[in-house]
């Protein structure tokens, strides 16, 4: 009988974790003391937001991406609630807009201004009332604008609609009261049709968010849940806690079925809370230990064995918190998949860890890459309220490219038509203009506006659609690796735009030939 090894072929197999240089860190953070079980941190293409200590209230930094090394002792923080902040979250759709929760049980809405900050930030675009205890969690909707999800310590949940012209919202459109205990995490599916919850009481519930109804509830004493997460649109669920010896332990789950987990992970014997992140464009689970100093990091598949270590990076510097850079904010040059950004208490320094696969090509790589969500949202809070659901608008990664989803933001004009009427009609409107346009032939639309026009709007949109890498917003490269991946980046494009001559002057050729055809067949009739 022969022995055959089990190898299982990934291109994720050598992923590895490269720390940022001590010059790329963000250093002399006052990172917040609160021992609440959060990430304290959130990263978008343009900012980094950390909870910080504050006399008299909680406040936040918001320090530009790019504004690395020392920070000044003084800088201006966001500063408003009366209690201390216990979670923040940007807004998906909006780089400029952050949601904060406290424990003066209050939710605010800030409006980050492009400039710098040059004094603290206490003026609120939004202010959100409805909890009667403190506010520890906060999420947005993936897919719909302006719902926000928030859960307290009064065992509620709560979904806000934020298109209003109020200042000071009183009411949510629904409060979910089917908790019993305090609700330690949330988290959506890829669509935001179900919400999963893991709380207190030992259980973990997938809920309908708009009707608050329990489609499902697992009370497996087995396995103590802390944290929960829906793994993209594999109907699995992950769950990380403890055993009932107390060892470490993830967990997986079909959602549909809750009464017995898939299969069950030990890892170790520590306490500190375990947080998940999984990339749906990868298939790539990332398990951070509180306090921990290393990155564990696994392959998730539909099929048995469910989950597949990889490896894991190794700092002995611990995390307090973490936060995570949307896939739109990578840098495709250097393959980069993932990218963390550690909060250090030990050293008052947040540090940036990117998760590289190995490549020798210095091309885009489209097979790490696939469409991904973007920035824009495909339903409006009224269309999601009133039971509609549809699936996140995809962009590519590559430098320069367009949106790939047929339904384009709502309240926006098409691209391709910038006079149209669709302006002047209602937003319900203008979605299905903007969905026709869109299946119209390219050719035509060409034709229509002057080249130099969608030059012009296209330059608009750069920001949005490169990775959040905008030439003209980004400051010159300082190191010799940064000025290579500038230069990288221009080689990329010139090759992209050669390509696209070449396909150009072969569609002009074959329409030149195409109108001769008819030439001849019109002087033989």
């Amino acid at each position: 009988m022969s022995w055959h090894p089990q190898y299982r072929s990934s291109k994720f197999r050598h992923v590895f974790g490269k720390p940022a240089s001590k010059e790329n860190c963000y250093d002399s953070v006052p990172i917040t003391r609160s021992v609440h079980d959060n990430h304290f941190c959130a990263v978008n293409p343009h900012f980094i937001a950390v909870v910080t200590e504050c006399a008299g209230g909680g406040a936040f930094l918001v320090i530009p991406l790019h504004q690395t090394g020392k920070l000044d002792p003084h800088y201006p923080k966001v500063c408003g609630h009366r209690g201390n902040i216990l979670d923040i979250k940007w807004n998906p759709f909006n780089d400029f807009e952050i949601a904060s929760c406290s424990e003066d049980a209050t939710i605010k809405i800030w409006d980050i201004p492009k400039q710098l900050l040059t004094r603290n930030l206490t003026t609120y675009r939004k202010e959100l009332v409805g909890h009667s205890r403190r506010v520890g969690l906060v999420e947005w909707h993936p897919t719909a604008a302006n719902i926000l999800f928030s859960s307290g310590y009064d065992y509620k949940v709560m979904v806000w609609n934020l298109d209003t012209k109020e200042s000071v919202i009183m009411s949510p459109v629904r409060t979910i009261t089917c908790h019993q205990d305090v609700i330690l995490s949330m988290s959506f599916n890829t669509n935001g049709s179900l919400l999963t919850t893991a709380c207190k009481d030992r259980k973990i519930r997938v809920l309908d968010p708009r009707l608050g109804t329990v489609l499902q509830e697992a009370s497996y004493k087995g396995h103590r849940a802390n944290k929960v997460l829906f793994l993209g649109n594999l109907k699995k669920l992950l769950s990380t806690g403890t055993s009932r010896w107390n060892n470490r332990q993830m967990a997986l789950w079909d959602q549909d079925d809750l009464s017995v987990p898939l299969t069950e992970e030990d890892l170790d014997g520590s306490s500190g809370v375990l947080f998940p992140f999984y990339d749906s464009d990868t298939n790539m689970l990332y398990v951070v230990g509180k306090g921990d100093g290393n990155i564990r990091y696994y392959e998730v598949s539909a099929d048995k064995p469910h989950l597949s270590y990889l490896t894991e990076f190794r700092s002995y510097n611990p995390q307090k918190g973490i936060g995570v850079m949307p896939k739109r904010g990578l840098d495709v040059s250097s393959c980069e998949i993932f990218r963390f950004y550690k909060l250090i208490t030990t050293k008052s320094l947040i540090e940036p860890v990117s998760m590289i696969v190995p490549r020798r090509s210095e091309s885009y790589q489209e097979d790490i890459y696939p469409p991904t969500a973007g920035a824009q949202p495909s339903l409006t809070a009224y269309e999601w309220l009133n039971g509609m659901n549809r699936e996140p608008i995809l962009v590519s990664l590559r430098p320069g490219s367009q949106l790939l989803s047929p339904q384009p933001l709502p309240p926006q004009r098409s691209l391709s038509n910038p006079a149209s009427p669709a302006s002047l009609l209602p937003v319900d409107a203008t979605p299905k203009l903007a969905a026709e346009d869109s299946h119209k032939p390219c050719s035509l639309l060409e034709e229509k506006v002057p080249r130099w026009a969608v030059e012009h709007r296209l330059e608009e949109k750069k920001s949005l659609l490169t990775n959040g890498f905008d030439i003209f917003e980004s400051p010159p490269p300082k190191t010799e690796n940064e000025l290579l991946q500038m230069f990288y980046r221009q080689q990329e494009e010139i090759r992209r735009l050669r390509e696209l001559l070449t396909q150009r002057e072969v569609e002009a050729k074959q329409l030149e030939l195409e109108i001769k055809n008819l030439q001849m067949k019109s002087g033989q009739l």
